[in-house]
């Protein structure tokens, strides 16, 4: 039976849809060996070649297109989900080149939707997700990059919304904000790649259909633990985008054109999907 590596990240969208493909709740002919780190730690991973298949921002994607293609399923995609950039005061938009702002990490989305708002920023300090909005509380930082469970809780640290990234996009381009998506390695081949999206996608029905089940495993890895934070996280980042991108993927067609004309990437013939 072959052995997949599979990489995904704590937060409560990547442990719904991956629950019940690493708990043996489907059918399999394969079997995955999950690593579970912060998006950007998969990021680096995914450019070192160290994982078969890993949830990746689309920024980190954007550099990977020779070497990893796209699943059809697992992406997180939508609307009203993009990251915050938030502060203790307000800060205009003309005065963020001047101002050190936290980051989740350099390929991380988030940060290419902050470079493409204001290409400027240069002050950056990159630090894992969850300590952004403390380090911006006590001003160690004078503005923060926030994604995940951080859009629902900054309020409780008396900060203030500067913008949302994911607003600013949609206005811009019609299109839903592409965060993040499940990275496949070419050289798995392409009948690998087709089995395993096809066991991601029912993974993510069965979460559907199974909530419950999957809390525990969930609460394990969360970092906000009240349940309604975790069911608005699932509930913004897991839609039907996340079963299959459909015509989401414009959205990320439009997102690599725009950074490779700002040549903030390479640009690649690669098609994103094996097929």
């Amino acid at each position: 039976m072959r052995k997949i590596s599979l990489g995904y990240s704590p937060c409560p969208n990547d442990t719904f849809i991956f629950y019940a493909l690493v708990h043996n709740k489907i059918k399999a002919d394969m079997v995955f060996s999950e690593i579970l780190e912060d998006v950007e730690t998969l990021n680096r991973m995914a450019f070192q070649k160290e994982l078969d298949v890993t949830k990746a921002s689309f920024h980190a994607f954007g550099h990977l297109r020779e070497d990893y293609c796209l699943l059809h399923s697992g992406s997180a995609l939508g609307r009203g989900c993009g990251p915050l950039i938030v502060a203790k005061n307000h800060i205009r938009k003309d005065e963020l080149c001047g101002k050190k702002i936290a980051i989740p990490g350099r390929m991380t989305t988030a940060y290419l939707l902050l470079k493409l708002y204001a290409p400027d920023v240069n002050k950056i300090v990159e630090m894992p997700f969850d300590r952004i909005m403390n380090a911006v509380s006590l001003g160690t930082v004078d503005a923060g990059l926030i994604i995940h469970e951080s859009r629902f809780t900054y309020p409780d640290y008396k900060l203030i919304k500067l913008v949302d990234l994911g607003e600013w996009w949609e206005e811009e381009t019609g299109l839903p904000i592409p965060l993040g998506g499940i990275l496949a390695k070419r050289n798995l081949g392409t009948g690998v790649i087709r089995e395993v999206d096809l066991l991601l996608k029912r993974s993510i029905e069965y979460a559907f259909q199974n909530r419950d089940l999957t809390r525990g495993y969930i609460k394990e890895h969360a970092q906000e633990l009240e349940n309604e934070v975790i069911d608005q996280h699932i509930n913004l980042y897991v839609n039907d985008y996340t079963l299959n991108i459909g015509g989401g993927i414009k959205a990320v067609e439009k997102l690599f054109d725009t950074g490779e004309e700002m040549n903030l990437f390479p640009h690649s013939d690669k098609p994103l999907f094996v097929d």
